[in-house]
């Protein structure tokens, strides 16, 4: 199943959940927020969100500046 993940196309098994997304690509511990189709899930709904087919997914963390 094709997603694009920030922009980018990402090839994932189909049934995989949103946690799983975020776990593979190997950001579990950054992501603070996430968006799919320009819709806020819960963080608590990751574990059973489903993305389906073409689905845009935004992943955002914060990043420190000076």
């Amino acid at each position: 199943m094709k997603l694009i993940v920030n922009g980018e196309e990402k090839s994932f098994d189909e049934g995989v959940t949103l946690a799983q997304v975020i776990e593979k690509l190997g950001i579990a511990d950054k992501v603070i927020a996430a968006a799919v189709n320009m819709e806020v899930v819960k963080k608590e709904k990751w574990s059973s969100f489903v993305p389906k087919e073409g689905d845009k997914i935004e992943l955002l963390h914060f990043v420190g500046g000076g």
